[in-house]
């Protein structure tokens, strides 16, 4: 393909997991890439490089206006063909065990920056009247999320904007897919402190498979992906049992020390 025709992803959370499996599908199907994160992404540059595409790296603070306003300023005037919009934190333990600045980056994060950015570049998306979008989501937002509340509640507010604002774009020649992954295996336990937990221990989905499911779901224009069998009966079921007994089920998976307690 020549590099002056191949269109341009824009991939957040992309240094590791989930985010940057996405990149390498982007890479691999002809796409140049902005891609960000909060951490180095010297590595994943490497990577995706190897794949002959053209690849800028913006390290910011997703969750604040000034990190996505420094992506924004490294996309520039160039049209966005793909936006995955992937970046996530997550923290667990109790609620009022945290402190409230540790939440609300977790909401800052998944919520505001997400939308502040897919605001900015989906009005871009539908004057030109094309694009793609993929907005990471979870089955976590079928499921009261005890002692990782602010996350599920997180993830539950993502899938329905997704649906939402996938129904406002209809003929608009945009289209907007939500994944949702189950219990991948990525550093996201590690990061939100979950170690100790059964929810960590449980078994773990490849992310590149989770990625490349994703990536065709939104190349195919397809409203949503629950990857996996297992996540896809965990979802029927959500659907169908009181939140009390979910939040309480949750419990036994994310307290604390729980995994102590299944061994």
């Amino acid at each position: 393909m020549d590099a002056r025709n191949r269109p341009l992803a824009v991939v957040t959370g992309a240094s590791s997991g989930i985010g940057f499996e996405l990149a390498v599908q982007c890479a691999r199907h002809g796409f140049d890439l902005v891609v960000a994160a909060d951490r180095p992404l010297d590595d994943a540059v490497g990577t995706l490089r190897a794949y002959r595409a053209g690849v800028e790296a913006v390290q910011a603070d997703l969750s604040t206006v000034e990190g996505v306003d420094r992506l924004l300023a490294a996309i520039g005037e160039r049209p966005v063909e793909a936006l995955l919009a992937n970046a996530g934190q997550g923290v667990g333990s109790a609620f009022l065990d945290r402190e409230f600045d540790e939440l609300r980056r977790v909401i800052d994060t998944n919520v505001t920056g997400t939308l502040y950015l897919l605001h900015a570049v989906l009005r871009r998306m539908r004057a030109r009247g094309r694009g793609r979008v993929l907005v990471t989501g979870s089955i976590a937002g079928y499921m009261p999320g005890s002692f990782h509340a602010v996350y599920n509640a997180s993830k539950a507010f993502i899938d329905s904007f997704a649906w939402a604002l996938r129904d406002e774009l209809e003929g608009s020649g945009v289209t907007v897919t939500c994944l949702m992954p189950g219990a991948t295996d990525t550093e996201f336990f590690e990061h939100a402190g979950l170690l100790d937990t059964r929810l960590a221990q449980q078994k773990k989905d490849d992310p590149a498979m989770v990625a490349r499911l994703g990536f065709e779901a939104m190349m195919a224009g397809e409203g949503g992906v629950v990857t996996g069998l297992r996540n896809k009966l965990q979802v029927a079921a959500a659907r169908v049992t009181p939140a009390p007994a979910l939040a309480a089920l949750h419990g036994t998976l994310a307290r604390p020390g729980s995994a102590d307690q299944n061994a």
